[in-house]
């Protein structure tokens, strides 16, 4: 097994597995499919009002607000720290979810979970910093699959104990929270990494004598600049950097071309995703009726990143997409063009046919068609 570059003597293979094992158990979370029928339920005893238009909301701007926050943080930091924010955050979540009351408490909890999703980025980019280049391909395979198979896994044993066991979603919560929980507690032996994207690729002794050149630009003495002033110089310089690999970026028309429908198209995930279950609830109300979003959650995740040729479980297809040579740049706008219009009908179809089981169908098709073009993306 070969090592990778900023990983040392660690082989890639530990930190990819640890990787991989806290992500299964960070989507182990079988209460997350009926989590609007336990906010509307005895448990919380919130209205559909409060849920949909006061508390949903939350999380879609925390979201926003802290994404290029815990970007440049995820830098700086080197990954680790901030995957274990992102366990922590879960850990509060679903801490606040089991024992939280009132409308304040749970828009408090939904900004946790703001927190929890946008910290993803340092699940997803961590892996890069410790393996050779020639890896990445099959690691993002690998780390998309765990979550996709811990997803997969809650949802139906989520659905099972409501169904057949008779298990509330009380119980379900407290198995969620033992998840994220163990999640966290593997984090703390991912190896941490010796460099970064931005801020920490540079040598210290390159680092010095650029701090000196400056020094003696601004008329000062030469020498060591103070850890402030150091700090400050150091984003100084990435920022320019970001700017810089901004632009020479988006100057790639395909590359302008799939970051443009990476933004919205995953903008309409979450619309469909954060407000699914409440559709669900008005075509058939759940609390006199038997529901089945936990089986129609690990479908779709089940289905989800099929190959072109053939219908695979997600997690073998996720695998398959990270092994297979294909030029994207040419014939990615005709599949992102043909399948994001497959993703629009079918929204549109669950939205106006008010039949559950169309929903559910629906449902299904549009997270396979998402989850195929975002892992092709990637």
């Amino acid at each position: 097994v070969s090592c990778g570059g900023g990983g040392g003597a660690c082989c890639w293979a530990l930190p990819t597995a640890l990787l991989c094992a806290y992500g299964f158990f960070c989507s182990v979370r079988p209460s997350e499919p009926f989590l609007t029928r336990y906010l509307l339920g005895p448990n919380k005893n919130l209205t559909q009002s409060q849920v949909f238009n006061e508390i949903y909301p939350v999380w879609t701007y925390s979201y926003l607000v802290l994404l290029f926050p815990v970007f440049l943080a995820t830098d700086y930091l080197r990954y680790k720290p901030v995957v274990l924010l992102q366990g922590l955050s879960l850990i509060v979540t679903w801490f606040m979810l089991l024992y939280a009351q009132g409308l304040l408490a749970i828009q408090f909890l939904e900004f946790f979970y703001g927190m929890g999703t946008a910290t993803d980025v340092a699940y997803y980019s961590y892996i890069y910093s410790v393996v050779d280049l020639n890896l990445y391909q099959k690691v993002t395979s690998y780390c998309r699959s765990a979550t996709l198979v811990g997803y997969t896994v809650g949802s139906v044993s989520g659905q099972l104990l409501v169904s057949v066991a008779g298990w509330s979603l009380f119980s379900l919560n407290v198995i969620s929270l033992t998840c994220v929980s163990i999640a966290f507690g593997m984090a703390w032996f991912l190896p941490m990494p010796q460099k970064s994207l931005f801020f920490h690729h540079v040598s210290s002794q390159q680092f010095s004598r650029e701090m000196k050149v400056i020094d003696c630009k601004n008329g000062s003495a030469v020498q060591d600049c103070p850890d402030m002033q150091r700090t400050l110089v150091e984003i100084s310089k990435v920022l320019r950097e970001l700017w810089q690999d901004f632009l020479q970026c988006y100057s790639s028309r395909p590359l302008l071309c799939w970051s443009v429908w990476w933004a919205l198209s995953t903008c309409g995930y979450f619309q469909v995703i954060n407000y699914a279950q409440g559709l669900w609830e008005m075509v058939l109300p759940s609390p006199s009726l038997e529901i089945y979003n936990g089986a129609v959650e690990a479908v779709s995740t089940l289905l989800g990143k099929v190959t072109f040729s053939f219908l695979l479980t997600g997690a073998v297809a996720v695998v398959v997409v990270g092994h297979i040579k294909t030029s994207w740049a040419m014939w990615g706008e005709v599949a992102l063009a043909l399948f994001s219009f497959l993703i629009a009908a079918a929204v549109y179809i669950m939205d106006t046919v008010h039949n559950i089981w169309v929903c559910y169908a629906s449902y299904v098709v549009f997270r396979i068609i998402y989850m195929l073009l975002i892992t092709i993306a990637t």
